[in-house]
């Protein structure tokens, strides 16, 4: 059986979900063939031109870009059909030659160009979505034959878009399989060279290392309560050596650029503050960490910030100006803490990858034994 994951290289979260999800396959069922592919890769070279026009306005005019997302979400498709048909003319010809028996879309403009190629070759494969906490109603494709989501809130988005309950798994989204084998506590704090005792804020910049340290830097020194702070900058060398100068050799603190063990620096957190991405918030809630978020980017992860609140499992750091009054609250009063940490873990999928994986191999009948 050949699995075919399509993804994008927007961030590091929709890369890191097809792999999550390849591994567990492969763990579930080690006779397959999984691979994970670019989409644009295989795309019109000004189709993906056009596929990445969107950082110009998220970067440069964010209130514009609000208002397109905010049409997206809400809108039957993300893009013209046409403009699509036409830019994924090579696609169409890859997925032939593969010969897939599923095919998994990690992203929802991948989701409708597959639909639609299934739709006008009558391929004969499945269609899988997998996305995150917060899906567009594109996602809603008569031609998607199962969708391993999150079940809160997305399972009632797609259902309100018309999904056929049958077609929903409330398996939670993939993350790495590391994250349902989590080390002791003390054991990876001693050996990433923690302090056993001290409070760990965990501050993230993204895969992609997008963040404001110039304005959060200044207020972490205005807490007087004692605290480390590890900064993860992702591959965003530049934010890296800026967070560096900003920390001016603060024994406090630590700056890290890319690191592939997440699992163990948040099993080793006390808290977590960092752009509110679904797969952040996903990791941070298997671990049972509190979420800060801050600096969310328009669109669905302003409407994570509404669901981190509405869980009780963080807070929404509207201000810079309120982290440091925050954090000075949250570490006088362990019970709160406590609380949202026991609201995180009530949430928590740490094995979704693997529950998208059976279902997955449910419906094309190779899971073994069936």
């Amino acid at each position: 059986m050949r699995i075919l994951i399509l993804t994008v290289p927007h961030g590091a979260a929709h890369q890191r979900v097809a792999q999550a999800l390849k591994q567990a396959l492969l763990e579930t069922a080690p006779g397959l063939t999984v691979d994970v592919e670019d989409m644009l890769a295989h795309c019109a070279s000004w189709f993906r031109a056009y596929y990445n026009s969107y950082q110009i306005p998220l970067k440069y005019w964010p209130r514009l870009w609000a208002w397109i997302e905010r049409r997206q979400h809400a809108g039957a498709a993300t893009g013209p059909r046409w403009l699509y048909r036409r830019g994924a003319r090579p696609l169409c010809r890859f997925i032939a030659e593969y010969r897939p028996a599923v095919i998994v879309a990690t992203e929802t403009g991948i989701c409708e160009i597959a639909a639609l190629i299934k739709r006008e070759t009558r391929g004969p494969y499945y269609l899988v979505g997998v996305d995150g906490l917060d899906v567009d109603r594109a996602w809603a494709q008569p031609e998607v034959d199962l969708y391993p989501v999150a079940p809160d809130p997305v399972a009632a988005q797609l259902r309100a878009a018309g999904v056929p309950p049958e077609k929903i798994v409330p398996s939670g989204m993939p993350l790495d399989p590391a994250f349902a084998r989590l080390p002791d506590r003390p054991a990876i704090r001693r050996r990433l060279g923690l302090p056993l005792e001290v409070p760990l804020l965990l501050t993230l910049f993204g895969g992609a290392g997008f963040g404001r340290p110039r304005r959060i830097i200044p207020e972490l020194d205005k807490v007087r309560k004692p605290l480390h702070v590890v900064f993860v900058a992702g591959r965003n060398r530049r934010l890296q050596h800026e967070a560096e100068r900003l920390c001016g050799g603060n024994p406090r603190y630590r700056v890290l650029g890319w690191v592939s063990n997440m699992h163990e620096w948040m099993a080793a957190a006390d808290l977590v503050l960092n752009k509110p991405s679904g797969l952040a918030m996903v990791e941070a809630m298997s671990c049972g960490l509190p979420f800060l978020a801050i600096d969310p980017l328009p669109g669905n992860e302003r409407r994570h910030c509404d669901l981190i609140e509405g869980w009780r499992t963080g807070r929404w750091v509207r201000r810079h100006q309120d982290l440091a009054p925050l954090l000075e609250r949250l570490l006088a009063n362990p019970a709160e803490l406590e609380a949202m940490r026991r609201q995180a873990l009530a949430r928590a999928r740490p094995r979704a990858a693997y529950e998208a994986a059976e279902a997955i191999l449910r419906l094309a009948g190779g899971r073994p034994g069936s």
